[in-house]
C-alpha cells in the first residue's frame, strides 16, 4: 500500500511524525506538500491528495491541517472518496471497518503527536468488514453519479 499525504502549514510538523511513522511500518508514502511553516491555503493540498486518490492513482491518503475541518470538506468534494475526521481511536477504527474510508483526516492542532501516531496506526490497520455495509457505499457511489449526471 501507497499513502499520499499532505497537509496545510499547521499540519507540517505532524505531517513529519506521520511520514516517519508510515516509514517504520514499512508503509510506502507519497508526500504532496506543504513543507513549511508559511500561510498556504488548504484546498489546495487537499485537492492534491484527493485528486490521487479519487483517479485512482493512490489507494488511501492523509490529510492534516488545524481542525481537520476544512481538509473535510475538500476531500468529501470528490467522487469515491470517502474522507473522515478521526480525532480520536474510535472514529479511525469504524471509519475503516463500517465506511471504507480511504482519507485519513486530522486536525493538527487538536490531536497531540502520540494520539495521532495511534489513530494512524489503527486505521492502516483496520480492514474493511464488507458484507452489510457494501450497499451503503453502493448508496453513497449511487448518489454522486445522480450528481455527476445532473451536473451538481
Amino acid at each position: 500500500m501507497t499513502i499520499a499525504i499532505g497537509c496545510d502549514h499547521a499540519g507540517v510538523e505532524l505531517k513529519k511524525e506521520i511520514i516517519s511513522l508510515l516509514h517504520d511500518l514499512r508503509i510506502e508514502c507519497i508526500d504532496y506538500g506543504t513543507d513549511g511553516p508559511k500561510s498556504v491555503d488548504y484546498p489546495d493540498f487537499g485537492e492534491k491528495v484527493s485528486g490521487a486518490v479519487s483517479s485512482g492513482k493512490m489507494e488511501k491518503g492523509i490529510l492534516i491541517c488545524g481542525t481537520g475541518i476544512g481538509m473535510s470538506i475538500v476531500a468529501n468534494k470528490f467522487p469515491g472518496v470517502r474522507a473522515s475526521l478521526c480525532n480520536e481511536l474510535f472514529t479511525a477504527k469504524m471509519s475503516r471497518l463500517h465506511n471504507d474510508a480511504n482519507i485519513l483526516v486530522l486536525g493538527g492542532r487538536i490531536v497531540g503527536r502520540d494520539l495521532a501516531k495511534e489513530i494512524v496506526k489503527t486505521w492502516v490497520s483496520t480492514p474493511f468488514e464488507g458484507e452489510r455495509h457494501c450497499k451503503r457505499l453502493e448508496k453513497i457511489t449511487l448518489i454522486e453519479d445522480r450528481l455527476k449526471k445532473h451536473g451538481l
